[in-house]
């Protein structure tokens, strides 16, 4: 009787692991969504995406984060997406308010972070009548998703919000984005419980082996050899890999804007961000290598300068998940596309090459050239940069960055040495993005790392309302408003391309940017000389439990480097100096 009550039991349960709820439509999503790990939710309401926030009214496990504004819903998803390497989610009604998401979207998608975009949409009956706020989404999301589906079959709404996942996640990374009609999320949908598989590289085959052998040989017999590590390599989780790499063949790294952080900022072998704004001892180093072995980047404008100088004289290896990034760009390289922790193992089955004495004295000259120097009598935002990297070496903080001058003076100047811990708008350039983007990491992070957000006076006017939901969550993030009354990269391009005829750069209308922070219930202070600024931040460091605003009251000045136009990338604008 014992083991027929045994059997019974057994019986019962598998009986149960394959039965089928019958479930409306956004209980089946909130389903999917645990299944996925989805544990926050960024969004706005409104009525076409109503019945999905009243099935998330009884939910336990998935908290939502009411944002102030559609696109910062996006940013904040994004936020969590690069910080954790999970997928972002955030949603949005029909109309206003997808449309609104747009930006965020598009965001994620020139940087290759995987989010998943859900819209409400009117009935499925009010389709193509032009009803109220009603708009074709798919169509204007196209060109900025990985993939994009509208759900008009309720019966295929649970495998679509599996595959967004899976799309989202698979190869190289990106945002999808489901439309779903309101009637949908009424409707009943048979849902069954399935596992998240985990999916592996494959062996690579023997034509494969056979190119990553000849380019083991390209860096053998490389004399001036030099590898660029971009944003790719972080989405591969590959920084382990890489470090082993250059340290067994003595190689020496630079990265892109999006690759900071896959190599420490403190490794010897790092010579830190390279391209239009990057350090003079990287872009020589890359300008003057016979072989540039790219890993996770895809050659943008900004890295190379002018092509045909870029690529004189030098020899190509490029590693990228996509192999339709290899010689889109960059023509004639050895590609090898696929896993890059794959192809970094076959590449480190090789002898080590040589130590290459002169190439590496030729690279130390440079740097001590090039040093900057911080040993300044006022406040400017790189000495400020250079504070922080030192408050908070060895500790765990993470950067976000709006997109303008104060971007690359962080990029320069800050030290991340962990990946996952720079977070910035590199290809599409979005100003907004740091602030929201900033909020959603420092919920993924909690309280395990803190979250320093540099951003600009004209970033902090766009997006700033998202201080309201920082402030109601009490979220510890520190933000650093970097005013030079001006939108200052834009200056610096007119300076130096337009003649200086300045022309809508300047804010000529005084704003107080501690009040506005103070009237969300945040501490702030307005800081004019290094000793404000060093006492502000040691109080902002210090008060681990809410979040703190520092407005830097600085010069209108230029970054420097910068590379002239349509030169090599060690051929610099000299002078820019300070402005008033």
């Amino acid at each position: 009787m014992k083991n027929s009550a045994s059997w019974c039991i057994i019986a019962a349960k598998k009986f149960l692991e394959v039965i089928t709820m019958l479930i409306n439509g956004a209980k089946a999503i909130l389903e999917c969504l645990r299944e996925q790990g989805v544990d926050t939710i960024f969004g706005y309401p409104g009525g076409m995406i109503l019945p999905l926030y009243d099935a998330l009214f009884d939910d336990k496990q998935i908290q939502q984060i009411l944002v102030t504004h559609e696109q910062n819903a996006a940013h904040a998803a994004d936020g969590y997406a690069r910080a954790t390497g999970k997928v972002g989610v955030c949603m949005a009604t029909s109309g206003p308010g997808a449309t609104n998401l747009v930006t965020g979207i598009a965001t994620a998608f020139a940087d290759s972070i995987p989010v998943v975009a859900f819209t409400g949409q009117v009935d499925t009956k009010l389709l193509g009548r032009d009803s109220f706020q009603e708009t074709d989404i798919l169509d204007i999301t196209m060109p900025v998703t990985k993939h994009n589906f509208k759900v008009k079959d309720s019966r295929k709404l649970v495998e679509t919000v599996r595959q967004a996942f899976e799309i989202a996640l698979s190869g190289r990374r990106g945002p999808v984005l489901i439309d779903i009609p309101r009637d949908i999320f009424f409707a009943e949908v048979d849902y069954k419980a399935q596992a998240v598989e985990e999916k592996t590289a494959g062996k690579p085959d023997a034509d494969f082996i056979i190119c990553a052998a000849e380019a083991a040989e390209e860096i053998a017999k490389a004399e001036r050899p030099a590898v660029i590590v971009g944003g790719g390599a972080v989405s591969a989780g590959a920084s382990k890999e890489i470090i082993a790499f250059i340290e067994k063949f003595n190689l020496p790294v630079v990265q892109t804007l999006m690759g900071i952080g896959a190599v420490p900022s403190s490794h010897p072998q790092n010579l830190g961000f390279a391209g239009m704004h990057g350090k003079k001892a990287a872009n020589h180093a890359v300008a003057n290598a016979d072989l540039v072995i790219a890993v996770g980047s895809r050659f943008g404008d900004r890295q190379t300068g002018n092509v045909s100088k870029y690529t004189h004289s030098k020899k190509f290896i490029h590693i990228d998940i996509d192999p339709a990034e290899i010689d889109k760009n960059i023509e004639g390289s050895l590609g090898l596309a696929g896993d890059m922790k794959v192809i970094l193992k076959l590449l480190m089955r090789h002898e080590p090459t040589p130590s290459r004495a002169d190439w590496w004295r030729q690279i130390e000259s440079w740097q001590e050239e090039f040093d900057y120097d911080y040993q300044v009598n006022r406040l400017t935002v790189p000495w400020a940069m250079n504070q922080i990297a030192k408050k908070t070496a060895g500790k765990n903080f993470a950067y976000a960055t709006d997109v303008g001058q104060h971007q690359m003076w962080a990029a320069l100047h800050l030290h991340v040495d962990e990946p996952r811990t720079w977070l910035t708008s590199g290809g599409l350039g979005t100003m907004g993005f740091g602030l929201p983007a900033a909020m959603g990491a420092q919920i993924a992070y909690g309280k395990n790392r803190r979250v320093i957000c540099v951003t600009g006076d004209g970033g902090i006017k766009m997006t700033g309302n998202e201080y309201y939901t920082i402030a109601r969550l009490n979220l510890p993030v520190i933000s650093l408003i970097v005013n030079n009354t001006s939108l200052g990269m834009i200056r610096q391009l007119q300076k130096v391309n337009f003649r200086e005829r300045y022309i809508a750069c300047e804010f000529d209308y005084q704003m107080d940017y501690v009040a506005y922070a103070q009237s969300f219930g945040i501490k702030a202070e307005a800081v004019s000389t290094q000793e404000e600024f060093a006492h502000a931040l040691a109080e902002a460091l210090a008060d681990t439990e809410h979040p703190r605003v520092i407005v830097l009251n600085v010069w209108r000045s230029f970054v420097e480097p910068m590379i002239k136009g349509n030169a090599r990338i060690d051929e610099f604008v000299e002078g820019l100096g300070y402005n008033k």
